[in-house]
């Protein structure tokens, strides 16, 4: 197979063992990496064409069925590929993207093809998709990490079970890994060529959303715009505004110094590798502090995802976890909210009504909150499997970053998942436990409050 010389060999993995046979095209399934540059898989499959002196099709497979997506999800991500259709044009290369449950597509593209190339997703569902595909395929099916600064194998073989065990392996790969990601001429332009599926028009997005069979309880939102133009300028307005003060102020909800780009991370609308880059190349000493999140504690999900065949429920959680929460199961509760009480924020607690709207509003919920949000559904529950389903449904539900490993291990850190064991307390046990006098040592929760209230104002105009 081709040696792209600036594409590590430990990105590529074969997923069947077939050979190079005739045909039209260099497949590209497009599925987890939105962009049309700083792309591993992208660039992977252009060296491939190339090799073969055959052109290029990019294909997305558009399922109006992926688990808990919602309207604002699809709306976002379908700004994203429109955007990713216009480049690649550009480049010479054709891009279709068709209503079609993304695995049966890429076999039906795949019958014509010299060979596919696909991009990586860590969830059972994406890893199904790929093992449907390749296992189908009489050409063959290469996956290349693209989502990830360092492959989850080479960082560890294991499960790791705090970030103290996981940072030191991490980052002793991170010099070899840590390469920029040159674009490759596209030698055959590939517009003429005729698919033979049907596209999916991304001309009016909102005729285009409105034509899906989708869930729409959660409905789009206008404080995020997909795509990585819109990803790259949060990025340059971090780096310029809010970069150095990040180290202090990241756990401020009033103080708006995040980054922002989790929801163009989650749909890979922007490369992480880039971004560490980027970051790294300031010279700050705030550096640092923004790349243990990009870098450790987020590809310390992908671990977690990969490794654990129940991230997604109770069962994943650490044994002394979920052995400290059974024994306090039976422990009173003070108050007890039933889902929809939640999910239309009608508790006592004025600052997780206000985060629980924040995430309803804007799709979005500061990191800092979340985590007191996840433990007061533990605490206002009647048992921690309970909670651990409510936390999950509603984070995945209006959260743009939610559903990916990102966003199962932001719940499951709430219950005791990459933590230790704390002094044991009432109803936690020894899962660390959040309470509001913390959260006024922190900010002004007060000022967090009235944010949100306006906030829910101008929502409503």
């Amino acid at each position: 197979m081709t040696k792209v010389y600036h594409i590590h060999e430990k990105r590529i993995k074969a997923l069947n063992n077939k050979s190079i046979r005739q045909g039209d095209y260099v497949l590209y399934w497009m599925q987890a990496s939105h962009r049309s540059e700083d792309n591993h898989a992208l660039e992977y499959a252009i060296a491939l064409a190339n090799s073969l002196k055959k052109p290029l099709l990019v294909f997305f497979g558009l399922t109006e069925r992926y688990p808990e997506a919602q309207e604002r999800h699809y709306f976002f991500m379908l700004e994203g590929l429109k955007e990713v259709e216009i480049f690649l044009k550009k480049r010479g290369l054709k891009f279709v993207i068709s209503r079609i449950s993304p695995e049966k597509g890429a076999v039906q593209l795949g019958r014509r093809a010299l060979a596919v190339v696909t991009d990586r997703g860590y969830l059972r569902l994406q890893r199904k998709w790929r093992q449907f595909v390749a296992h189908r395929l009489e050409c063959p099916c290469l996956m290349v990490e693209a989502d990830a600064i360092v492959p989850v194998e080479v960082a560890s073989p294991k499960q790791e079970f705090s970030a103290a065990t996981w940072r030191p392996k991490i980052k002793k790969n991170l010099q070899e890994f840590l390469k920029p990601l040159k674009p490759i001429p596209v030698h055959f332009d590939s517009l003429a060529i005729d698919p033979e599926i049907d596209p999916f028009p991304l001309e009016n997005l909102t005729q285009a959303i409105a034509s899906l069979r989708i869930k729409r309880e959660a409905r789009k939102v206008d404080f995020f715009h997909g795509g990585t133009s819109e990803a790259k300028k949060r990025l340059r307005l971090f780096i310029e505004q809010k970069l150095e003060k990040y180290p202090d102020l990241r756990n401020d909800p009033t103080a708006d110094c995040l980054s922002n780009l989790s929801p163009y991370l989650h749909f890979g609308q922007i490369s992480p590798l880039s971004v560490a880059l980027e970051v790294m190349a300031t010279g700050s000493q705030a550096a640092d502090v923004f790349l243990e999140e990009l870098i450790v504690r987020r590809e310390l999900s992908l671990n977690y995802v990969f490794y654990n065949p129940h991230y997604d429920s109770f069962e994943g959680l650490p044994a002394w976890a979920k052995k400290t929460l059974h024994e306090h199961t039976k422990d009173p509760r003070s108050y007890l909210y039933s889902l929809e009480e939640l999910e239309e924020a009608r508790t006592h607690d004025p600052y997780w009504n206000a985060a629980q709207l924040e995430m309803v509003i804007t799709g979005k919920m500061h990191g800092y909150m979340r985590m007191y949000w996840g433990k007061k559904i533990l605490e206002w529950t009647r048992t921690p499997e309970e909670a651990f389903q409510i936390a999950l449904y509603l984070n995945n539900k209006y959260e743009l970053d939610g559903r990916d490993p990102n966003g199962f291990v932001g719940v499951a850190w709430c219950f005791g998942l990459h933590d230790r064991p704390w002094p044991e307390r009432h109803i936690f046990g020894k899962v660390r436990y959040m309470n509001e006098s913390g959260l006024r040592r922190k900010f002004d929760a007060d000022a967090y409050v009235r944010l949100i209230e306006n906030l829910k104002i101008e929502n409503k105009r």
